[in-house]
């Protein structure tokens, strides 16, 4: 058969056409043909679903099955990830709402889903999904152990747009005040470093991994411990992190001295180190720790002005609510006036 056949449709028992083979794919798109529908053509002897012809099924539902085989070479420059489309809400509770097109899946945190429209389906899965077809029971166990290693939960939730037409939106939020960040990862070598709590959700396709601090100094004292995030892909990655969020552009050799807790991602490109506070008084009075951590550029680095562990230690201790003059007499007569 060509796709210059003429089909028939049955619909509700009934005869339907005839039509071309461009109608059945504008139908299809449309969602008035599924895999399932009835067709008949010259030449054939009986009714049979699209699905069981080839010719026709190729065309309607296109899939990877049917593309051809890259050559090595055009494979890498291929894009393997979800393309997707977004729109960050809110200022300091902030919400990223994702658009998925028929069969794009999105990868998120668990329990970060905040609402979904109908037809879009939710799976609970090992690791970050960007295993899934590969390495068998061995690779999903190993994406899924390293998950462990960053803090996070052992598994991921993918969420797809099970509908063979129309657009669908999932939405995911913030766990605490801040800004969410979205990252083309092709515009970064296709890697970000990223704290350990930063990621939020991605496209299908990103994986979600470890990064290891080879340095002891960094490992001890730089905020972050020895384990960072590594994010890999050619996709769209979402990361949250608390307060204000700056991007910097670091020049070849240009170093900047940031506190410790600050950092909340980088590219590969950018050297981490840390450097003790120099003098005594400094280190003990200064009120900003022994330590800072100096990035130095090339690359992109973004940081945050307050980490969400300052914040809640700052919440725990009472720091905030107390009045200026505590410690002193005045403050400790301005706390018993309050009632404090």
């Amino acid at each position: 058969m060509s796709n210059t056949s003429i089909w028939y449709l049955a619909v509700a028992g009934q005869k339907d056409g005839p039509y071309s083979t461009a109608d059945l794919l504008k139908m299809y798109e449309n969602g008035e043909v599924n895999e399932n529908s009835l067709v008949y053509a010259k030449g054939m002897s009986a009714w049979v679903p699209v699905k069981n012809i080839p010719e026709l099924f190729s065309l309607l539902k296109f899939t990877e099955e049917n593309m051809p085989q890259l050559p090595a070479s055009e494979y890498m420059a291929a894009q393997r990830s979800h393309e997707i489309d977004f729109k960050i809400y809110g200022n300091e509770m902030q919400i990223v709402e994702i658009v998925l097109d028929p069969q794009e899946s999105v990868i998120a945190e668990a329990g970060a889903m905040m609402y979904m429209e109908d037809a879009i389906q939710m799976d609970t899965i090992f690791g970050d999904g960007s295993q899934q077809n590969q390495g068998g029971l061995m690779g999903k166990l190993f994406s899924a152990g390293k998950r462990i290693l960053t803090g996070e939960s052992l598994f991921m939730t993918i969420f797809s747009n099970a509908a063979h037409a129309g657009r669908k939106k999932v939405a995911f939020a913030a766990p605490y005040p801040g800004k969410i960040i979205p990252m083309d990862l092709k515009k970064f070598g296709n890697t970000m470093i990223c704290q350990k709590d930063a990621f939020l959700c991605a496209a299908k396709g990103v994986s979600v991994g470890i990064e290891f601090n080879r340095k002891i100094g960094v490992g001890l004292f730089g905020g972050e411990g020895f384990i960072m995030q590594k994010l890999e892909g050619d996709g769209l990655a979402f990361v949250h992190a608390g307060g204000t969020i700056i991007k910097k552009e670091l020049h070849p050799g240009e170093t900047i001295r940031i506190d410790t807790g600050c950092l909340v991602a980088l590219t590969r490109s950018v050297r981490y180190d840390i450097q003790f506070v120099k003098g005594i008084k400094s280190a003990i009075f200064g009120g900003e720790g022994l330590f800072f951590a100096t990035l130095t550029g090339p690359g992109t680095v973004w940081l945050q002005s307050i980490p969400f562990s300052r914040l809640a230690a700052r919440i725990v201790s009472g720091s905030y609510g107390k009045r200026k003059e505590e410690g002193s007499i005045l403050g400790g007569l301005g706390n018993l006036l309050d009632g404090d």
